[in-house]
């Protein structure tokens, strides 16, 4: 059977529960919920108060790691500041999995570029995950969605040089790109093989711009809101907003797709096929 993506056109705070619900699936235990806290400056991001109603019925907390470049989330002081500033702290309890060393290391056998993941060593600590991703799209992997999140998102500061470089921190910006979009399917897959059936993903197409949320200056949205989707599937929930860019008819949406084309941003999504991680094809469930 192809797995389910439950698909709202409908973007509030309640729909995102009212989906999560349709799923049928509660996560059990201490769940780790992985947001964007967003960059200083940035305009886009997704604000606590969106996930609230989600984030309250799970019960989790929410958690995030360092960047590995200079900016307002590059230390754990800073990074608590930005959300303390943000308003995350106000509404629920935060962990920077990587706030103290030393990472977790996590072996990735069946990798095609690299074999082990480094992630904040704090994701131990729980027992199920919840990933809340803002689509847009990225300088770097083309879009951002499910599969950045289980990757760079979960990965520690060095960890997230280790996937850049492809297996060589050294090579933070300089690796091979399409190794690189590799390392990230890989480095998504321990995450996935860590938790096995106990992850729910939530990919918000709104704010779509071509820019991440990870960059201070980013530009401002350049195609029209499209909706919520909700799946257990990484790979086909990924899949399903880029068809959903694709096929939209907002006249703008060449500039986004230029932006995931540039960079082969479809190669991740492949490459997590490949490894088996989910499906390309999918059963888009549209609710009012």
């Amino acid at each position: 059977m192809k797995p389910v993506v439950y698909f709202s056109r409908t973007i509030t705070p309640e729909t995102v529960l009212h989906l999560y619900k349709k799923l049928g699936k509660e996560l059990p235990g201490n769940v780790a919920i992985k947001v964007h806290s967003g960059e200083p400056g940035n305009q886009n991001f997704l604000r606590p108060d969106f996930w609230k109603p989600l984030c309250d019925h799970i019960g989790g907390t929410i958690v995030e790691c360092n960047t590995a470049y200079d900016g307002g989330r590059n230390t754990t002081a800073r990074h608590l500041e930005t959300f303390r500033k943000h308003g995350w702290t106000q509404h629920f309890p935060v962990d920077l999995l990587d706030a103290e060393g030393p990472d977790l290391e996590l072996s990735i056998p069946e990798g095609r570029v690299i074999r082990k993941n480094f992630v904040g060593k704090d994701l131990a600590n729980y027992d199920s995950l919840l990933v809340l991703s803002h689509f847009k799209g990225h300088p770097m992997g083309g879009f951002g969605g499910a599969l950045k999140q289980l990757s760079i998102g979960i990965a520690s500061a060095y960890g997230k040089k280790y996937i850049h470089g492809a297996g060589d921190p050294a090579l933070l910006w300089d690796a091979d790109h399409d190794s690189f979009l590799r390392s990230m399917a890989d480095a998504a897959s321990s995450i996935t093989e860590y938790f096995g059936d106990k992850i729910v993903y939530v990919n918000v197409m709104k704010n779509m711009s071509v820019d991440c949320d990870c960059c201070a200056v980013a530009e401002d949205p350049c195609i029209a809101d499209i909706g919520i989707l909700v799946s257990l599937d990484p790979v086909a929930i990924d899949q399903a907003c880029l068809d959903l860019v694709y096929s939209c008819n907002d006249p703008r949406k060449d500039h986004l797709i230029q932006r995931i084309e540039s960079r082969n941003g479809v190669l991740t999504v492949e490459a997590a096929a490949e490894l088996g991680i989910g499906s390309r094809e999918y059963e888009l469930v549209e609710v009012e």
